[in-house]
């Protein structure tokens, strides 16, 4: 089946806000086994949003619309979608009262114009939407079919797995299964170039890598009569991954996270962390955090940003930040030695570098970033090299760290960025 993706927000189009939704929906519907050849982003216009529901639905079979459904009068998708349909507008009393509750619990007193939400097309089926007002809709006529999808991403992404993907599901042929091998520690192109044989050969299951930050994602799926069948297709190519990757494979769970994998070798291991942070700001630790248990085994953190608070929290020397620099492997080192000595944490990670955009030099250009760790005893420095603006460098180092700290704990001396 082949599904179009319809983004539409002014704001999508002007840049002020980044449409994830897309590349979100993009990702699970080529899981679901679905074809999507195109992509548009569509502001919020009537005519022009007419004409790109009218042209993705004279080449695709599903049409996905994220966005427009809101209060006011600027959200025009249903309207537009029912008019494409040559569908009334009628008020659907069950959704209506879901709106009505929604501000009730909340205290918030509800304007008339919530009660436009309310309104859906004649014959569509109503996605509630149990994370916002807005419903999501299905509308069918002729063999083809729209899904409407309210644009705030935390409404989105649970109406689509709870709601949308076993509808899906249920209108492909057979049954599909995944499992995803993620990988850290090792570039998309040298992960591509190790499983380039098995994607050339590949029928049924299939490998797809996805490039992530800091990591490498290798989806395998396969379809059969029944799941059964297609775990049973996709177990050997999973276990030849996991053999070919080793110990880069840090999970084979699509909902665990690298610093969930960290946190749980830490408790494996009964060790605890400590951080010490000087470009990356705190983020580290609010990445550890994220996953659920940190409590369990993150110790504290240190953000010293400046030299002076290296020295006197860390007990970084004097001599080290003037002969190398605070962007250098010797700061590195003594940094996450210094932030497990100062906690009594097992282990203890580093990160200085330069984000910029100012800053560097011809000897230490921007996205120069070292990084410590320190394990029950021994140190290892790593130098890497990022590339972006800051956020995107910052964002970078700390998926590297999280990377460093998990190949350290494992005591894997010989492992490579």
């Amino acid at each position: 089946m082949t599904v179009e993706l319809i983004s539409v927000g002014t704001e999508i189009l002007l840049g002020n806000i980044v449409n994830t939704n897309a590349a979100w929906l993009a990702e699970r519907c080529a899981a679901l086994g679905l074809s999507c050849y195109h992509q548009s982003v569509v502001g919020d216009n009537g005519e022009r949003l007419r004409e790109a529901i009218g042209t993705a639905l004279g080449r695709s079979e599903l049409v996905i619309l994220s966005g427009g459904l809101g209060p006011t009068t600027d959200d025009l998708t249903k309207e537009t979608a029912a008019e494409v349909f040559q569908a009334e507008l009628v008020m659907d009393e069950h959704s209506l009262e879901r709106i009505e509750t929604h501000f009730m619990e909340r205290r918030l007193e509800m304007t008339e114009n919530n009660k436009k939400q309310a309104l859906v097309p004649t014959g569509a089926l109503v996605l509630d939407n149990d994370n916002g007002t807005a419903p999501g809709l299905l509308l069918e006529k002729d063999g083809k079919r729209m899904i409407l999808l309210p644009g705030p991403p935390n409404e989105l992404v649970p109406m689509f797995e709870k709601k949308v993907a076993p509808i899906l599901q249920g209108l492909q042929p057979g049954v599909l299964y995944s499992r995803t091998v993620k990988l850290c520690g090792i570039g998309e192109s040298k992960a591509a170039a190790q499983v380039q044989d098995l994607i050339d050969s590949q029928t049924n299951p299939t490998i797809a890598p996805y490039a992530k930050t800091g990591e490498v994602h290798l989806r395998v799926t396969a379809r059969a009569d029944s799941r059964e069948a297609a775990k049973a297709l996709v177990k050997p190519a999973v276990k030849e991954l996991k053999r070919r990757f080793g110990r880069a494979v840090y999970t084979t769970r699509e909902e665990r996270t690298l610093e969930e994998a960290v946190v749980k070798l830490l408790k494996e291991r009964n060790m605890t962390v400590a951080f010490a942070e000087s470009c990356t700001g705190g983020l580290l630790a609010g990445r550890l955090v994220n996953a659920p248990g940190a409590s369990a085994v993150f110790e504290t953190g240190y953000i010293t940003y400046a030299n002076k608070a290296k020295r006197k929290l860390l007990g970084v020397r004097k001599e080290t930040l003037k002969a190398f620099g605070a962007v250098s492997a010797r700061t590195a080192a003594q940094m996450a030695e210094g932030a497990a000595r100062a906690s009594g944490a097992e282990a203890a990670v580093s990160v200085t570098g330069i984000a910029g955009p100012d800053g560097g030099t011809d000897e230490k250009p921007v996205g120069l970033v070292y990084l410590g760790c320190y394990v029950q005893g021994t140190v290892w420095t790593r130098e890497c090299r990022f590339l972006g603006n800051r956020a995107k460098i910052r964002e970078s180092a700390v998926a590297a760290a999280l990377t460093f700290l998990r190949s350290c704990i494992l005591e894997d001396r010989a492992y490579k960025e």
